[in-house]
């Protein structure tokens, strides 16, 4: 059961919007590991910071990246990946140089899908529930 909390507020809205992404170094090359790492993490966390996003889990692997976000409504699935791709990119690529070998540090592709604390099957039922219809 949703519990009070877990429901955000912003510009008369009440919502629970979670993405999570899956993406990729340009042609899967294993570049996301010791340094790389630890600087991507705190460059996802700065800009999560900055955009008021909440980052629910984050896993970086040497050839992809997890990442379960909550955002606003207002912000699209794309805006979001490209925020985080764009900036890492730039950086991690300003701030070390063997990364620039890649034509470019992440594939234009990536998987997302939606998530919240209750199932569509949950939903559903409460749509249908009787106590709905009008008298």
């Amino acid at each position: 059961m949703l519990v009070q909390e877990d429901y955000k507020t912003h510009n008369h809205v009440k919502f629970l919007v979670n993405y999570h992404f899956v993406f990729i170094p340009k042609r899967r090359r294993r570049v996301l590991t010791g340094d790389v790492a630890t600087r991507l993490r705190q460059i996802f966390l700065e800009l999560a910071i900055e955009k008021e996003w909440d980052i629910l889990a984050l896993e970086v692997a040497p050839d992809h990246v997890h990442l379960f976000v909550s955002a606003k409504p207002t912000d699209t699935p794309y805006l979001i990946v490209r925020a985080f791709k764009g900036r890492s990119s730039r950086y991690l690529r300003q701030e070390f140089p063997e990364l620039c070998k890649m034509p470019s540090l992440w594939t234009s592709s990536y998987f997302v899908s939606t998530a919240g604390n209750i199932s569509s099957e949950a939903v559903r039922k409460y749509i249908e529930d009787p106590h709905h219809a009008s008298n």
